[in-house]
């Protein structure tokens, strides 16, 4: 090991949970976390429910993603385990910025590590800054088996990563898989997967319209009605009531 890399591994090492924690903690504003905890539903028996919010704002977090970054990924995991929604954000976006950042090996790693703490990517925001950033790129033309496993879960975010991860295959130019999953959660009870769903199928028409028509034509009389709203939201608005009202 080099002199340079010894100091890195030292470095790494210093940055300890209970510091970030200690750090981030004392950014929080009680009545933010009061909006917070109304935005992201954490009454009884809604999505969120139980939980907690220190009031941080979103960007304030991406900044201190930025300045945490040389934690190790032990230590942005012990922190994906917070109780705080702001610190599992956090750590969520530090994985992020690792998977980035790292060579094959590291992103293997951070791609494992996401997948095996997925328990705690556990609300919308935490997919959605996630999930297309690390897995898709991760299952970029190799077997992508694991998301038809998660989009036929219990779960709720766990079927929301399985379509969100496709983002970044539509980015591509493959759309391929968000169809197939598109299907498959077609029914869903959750509107969190219909938004996801609409919104991934509406990302597929901006790049390939006849794509998305296709799927529209086979699927849109069992669609749920947000689910094709948002998928036809660009669309002309004379075309897209004919949509809604099934005259198509």
């Amino acid at each position: 090991m080099t002199g340079r890399a010894r100091k890195e591994v030292a470095r790494n090492t210093k940055i300890r949970v209970r510091d970030i924690q200690a750090e981030f903690r004392a950014l929080g504003d009680p009545d933010i976390a009061k909006h917070s905890a109304r935005f992201f539903k954490t009454g009884k028996g809604e999505y969120g429910e139980g939980d907690r919010f220190l009031g941080i704002r979103v960007p304030v977090t991406r900044k201190y993603a930025r300045r945490y970054r040389s934690a190790t990924l032990r230590t942005t995991l012990a922190l994906l385990k917070s109780r705080y929604h702001e610190e599992r954000l956090l750590a969520v976006l530090m994985l992020v910025d690792r998977y980035e950042r790292g060579d094959a090996a590291e992103r293997a790693g951070v791609f494992e590590a996401y997948l095996g703490n997925l328990e705690f990517v556990d609300n919308w925001d935490l997919v959605d800054s996630s999930a297309h950033k690390i897995v898709g790129p991760q299952l970029q033309d190799q077997d992508s088996s694991i998301l038809y496993r998660l989009a036929e879960s219990a779960n709720l975010w766990h079927r929301r990563v399985a379509i969100m991860s496709t983002l970044h295959f539509i980015r591509q130019g493959d759309f391929d898989d968000t169809l197939r999953i598109a299907a498959l959660l077609r029914d869903d009870e959750h509107d969190l997967i219909h938004k996801a769903v609409g919104w991934m199928l509406r990302e597929v028409g901006n790049r390939h319209r006849d794509s998305e028509i296709a799927f529209l034509k086979d699927h849109h009389g069992r669609m749920p009605r947000t689910m094709l709203g948002y998928a036809i939201e660009k669309f002309p608005e004379q075309e897209r009531k004919a949509w809604l009202h099934g005259k198509v």
